[in-house]
C-alpha cells in the first residue's frame, strides 16, 4: 500500500475567510473518496489553530501502488479539486511512502 501525505498552507485570509474556505476546501477533498475507485482510504484534517503559521489543512490517502496513484493523480475529478486550490494555497509539502 502507498500512503500519500499532503499538507497545504493557505494564503493570508481574515479569520472567518479562512475558516469558511477550509471548510470548503476539506469538503472538496472528502468528496473525492467515493468518485475515485482507486483511493482505498481518505482523511482530512484541519489544524486546531486557523491563526497558527503552521500548515492549515492534511490530506491522508492511501492506494494500492503508485500506479494507482498515479490515476488518481491525473483523474477529472481530482484535477476539478487540485483547482480549487490554485488560488488559495500558499505552499504545500507532500509524501508518498510504501507501508
Amino acid at each position: 500500500m502507498i500512503n500519500h501525505v499532503v499538507l497545504f498552507k493557505l494564503k493570508k485570509f481574515p479569520e472567518k475567510k479562512k475558516v469558511e474556505v477550509l471548510s470548503e476546501l476539506k469538503t472538496a477533498l472528502e468528496s473525492l473518496k467515493g468518485k475515485i475507485q482507486e483511493v482505498k482510504f481518505l482523511e482530512v484534517g484541519l489544524n486546531h489553530k486557523p491563526e497558527t503559521e503552521d500548515y492549515d489543512i492534511v490530506l491522508l490517502s492511501h492506494f494500492e501502488t503508485i500506479a494507482a496513484l498515479d490515476v488518481y493523480r491525473t483523474h477529472p475529478e481530482h484535477l476539478k479539486v487540485v483547482a480549487l486550490f490554485a488560488d488559495v494555497v500558499e505552499s504545500r509539502a507532500a509524501v508518498d511512502y510504501k507501508f
